[in-house]
């Protein structure tokens, strides 16, 4: 749904000059409408949510002009500010005209960008609805009963997104800069400067870290409709609490009247919620209601393109037992006191706004078990025991964005040591590994015809790392040719993909991970497996193992490498251990652990470049000081007591045990790295 800009302005002659400035300001504004709303959405806090943050960017541009009553700045035409008169590269608004370098167009942008940077700056008891008093407010258009969304896009928009929102709004700012309008570093500092940012200087090169070597893939990703709130998409804002509030107003109106000035305080418990129907439901929401429960056929993911959630069919031998559905609704929308919750982290645990899709409805190891989705957020998982005595449960789960991978299973039971899981239907084979055991081949997983697998072993959370059990699925050749991959119970709803990227041969460009099916790749997971008990139950996505870094050890020859193991969440942020494989007596000692770092940007498609280091002894007993950065890391330096540089990705340097060393990093782009701790 495009939002449209208003029509260009006619050009008045005559008038004070202040006038005319204004009026040069309006006309570049509507001429550079979708670009400086897209500048001020990428600048706005994305803990506005998506709805708030598309209306207060029209909002930020459409209050740039000053008036009467708003501004006492009104600028005439003089002393708008100018660019420097310099060469600038051409990129295109919207795909089409140059970066615009009217002062008019400069003056506005000025304006905007102080806008939304005033978002962030707002005091810590300051109402949320409201970001800054009403000097820095600026008034949103109004919207009733939809939602507004930009259009989703891909995976690389989507990581993109979760990035900038782990940054400072001054940070976005200057990436947004740099990246849509082409400035040079010197101009984005000055701008920023100008707009009230206490540290330019900072913010500047945390963008330059956060855009890496590919600047015109970051360009062509915020181009994207992800990032495009005048074309946006609509939805429904929460029809029944909109109801409910209508129902409020209402009764209270009809009690005003009626009653005149005094106050009545109604205690016969209507509340404008319905009274329940039998079993204690309620029957005027439908997304309670067993006979609302949405329902795919059971050949919809071979026609779709969307492979996740979405395309399961409703599997399992109760799935018409409306009575235990009911229940699991039940305590979904209105959860007792006896019953055991879970979430995930960063779920909420609330009642659906819409019907829930059915998944799965059956009886595993002595219970019977309700799974459903919930619009493409969450998994919920409902169990109540055959057997009388025990309590029900219910667990939630997010599932953002999930797909072949990611939506391929989902925990259906778990009961001491083992698990069983609900294969999506486009895995045509399953088999369980060792991940401690890379030489041993898979072994087939018996599926039952409803999707539920036999128990699989799940990982010691605690005690001797013996083993690291795993699933290996293979998806449907009507899905895609010859596609396996691994994923291992992290003790949520849905488990972990493991994947795999090699360290790039020769100084190429940077490799894709890949899935950890390959030789190099388990060999990689047998050396770290261990280190994943650090992430249970965090919500983990995926894993990714990266070696970054090769180093030829002193004293000897030996090699080892550097691996930086990157654990996605669901809700975005990321955890990081660097971890040294060092040379051991098999070939599945466990790595070192030598940096541990938390909602990070680093060793993903964002933080391409990392630097860490360790302390080593050599067989002889002497100790080193070793260092390793990624492929764009030109020099590594040494300072402190024990000091060395080389030129390279690595560096050993003997020290003391316990010597204080500093690591820098330089890059061939001229930047430098510190190393991650």
């Amino acid at each position: 749904m495009p939002i449209h800009h208003p029509q260009r302005p006619r050009q008045l002659s005559g008038g004070d000059s202040a006038t005319s400035g204004v009026q040069q300001a309006e006309a570049a504004l509507v001429e550079h409408y979708p670009r400086l709303v897209r500048l001020a959405y990428l600048v706005l806090p994305p803990s506005l949510g998506r709805h708030r943050r598309v209306l207060a960017a029209h909002g930020a541009v459409q209050r740039a002009l000053p008036g009467p009553r708003t501004s006492p700045e009104r600028p005439p035409a003089p002393v708008l500010p100018r660019v420097p008169e310099q060469s600038r590269a051409a990129i295109s608004a919207e795909g089409t005209d140059r970066r615009p370098e009217a002062p008019a167009y400069v003056w506005v942008r000025l304006r905007v960008l102080r806008t939304a940077l005033a978002y962030e700056r707002r005091p810590r008891w300051w109402p949320g609805r409201f970001p800054a008093p009403a000097a820095l407010r600026p008034a949103v258009p109004v919207v009733w009963g939809l939602r507004l969304f930009p259009r989703a896009g891909g995976v690389e928009e989507l990581t993109l997104d979760r990035a900038l929102s782990q940054v400072p709004g001054a940070v976005r700012a200057a990436f947004a800069l740099r990246t849509l309008e082409s400035l040079s570093d010197a101009e984005v500092r000055a701008l920023l400067g100008q707009a009230g940012c206490a540290d330019p200087a900072l913010a500047v090169r945390a963008a330059g870290r956060l855009a890496g070597d590919d600047r015109a893939g970051a360009e062509l990703l915020l181009r994207s409709g992800e990032f495009d709130p005048c074309t946006v998409q609509t939805r429904p804002s929460d029809l029944l609490r909109r109801r409910n509030r209508l129902r409020a107003v209402a009764a209270a109106a009809a009690l005003c009247v009626a009653a005149g000035a005094l106050v009545a305080v109604a205690g016969d418990g209507s509340s404008g919620v319905a009274d329940a129907g039998p079993g204690g439901r309620s029957a005027v929401v439908p997304a309670l209601e067993p006979a609302g429960l949405l329902r795919s056929d059971a050949q919809e993911w071979a026609d779709t393109s969307r492979l996740d959630f979405t395309a399961w069919p409703a599997r399992g031998g109760r799935t018409d037992d409306r009575e235990l559905l009911g229940r699991a609704l039940d305590v979904w929308g209105r959860t007792p006191r006896t019953t055991t919750v879970s979430t995930t982290a960063g779920t909420v645990a609330v009642p659906p706004a819409q019907p829930p899709r059915l998944l799965y409805a059956g009886e595993v190891d002595g219970a019977a078990v309700v799974l459903l989705h919930d619009g493409g957020v969450r998994l919920v998982r409902y169990a109540e025991p055959l057997a009388g005595g025990g309590v029900s449960a219910l667990d939630f789960a997010r599932t953002d964005d999930a797909g072949v991978t990611t939506g391929a299973a989902v925990v259906i039971s778990r009961t001491g040591d083992g698990a069983r899981f609900l294969l999506a239907p486009w895995i045509a084979r399953s088999a369980t590994r060792d991940l401690l055991a890379p030489d041993v081949p898979a072994r087939d997983l018996d599926v039952a015809p409803d999707g539920v697998t036999a128990a699989v072993p799940r990982p010691a959370p605690g005690g001797a790392c013996d083993a690291w059990p795993a699933i290996q699925l293979s998806s449907s050749e009507r899905v895609v040719e010859k596609h396996a991959f691994l994923l291992t119970d992290l003790g949520d709803l849905a488990p972990a993909h493991l994947t795999y990227t090699p360290r790039p041969a020769g100084g190429s460009r940077a490799r894709q991970p890949r899935e950890a099916t390959s030789p190099p790749a388990l060999l990689s997971w047998a050396r770290t497996a261990c280190s994943l008990r650090a992430v249970r139950g965090s919500g983990v996505r995926a894993v990714n193992n990266w070696e970054f870094a090769r180093q030829t050890l002193p004293e000897g020859g030996a090699s080892a490498g550097w691996l930086c193991t990157r654990a996605d969440t669901w809700r975005g942020p990321g955890r990081v251990l660097v971890q040294f494989v060092q040379p051991g007596p098999s070939r599945t000692a466990p790595a070192t652990v030598v940096a541990d770092r938390d909602d990070t940007a680093l060793c993903s498609r964002f933080g391409q470049h990392i630097l860490a280091g360790t302390r080593w002894k050599a067989p002889s007993g002497r100790w080193y000081v070793l260092a390793a950065g990624s492929r764009a890391v030109s020099r590594i330096e040494a300072t402190g007591e024990a000091s060395g540089a080389v030129d390279g990705t690595t560096l050993a340097v003997r020290a003391p045990r316990d010597a204080s060393v500093e690591l820098t990093g330089r890059l061939r782009t001229g930047g430098t790295l510190t190393a991650v701790r």
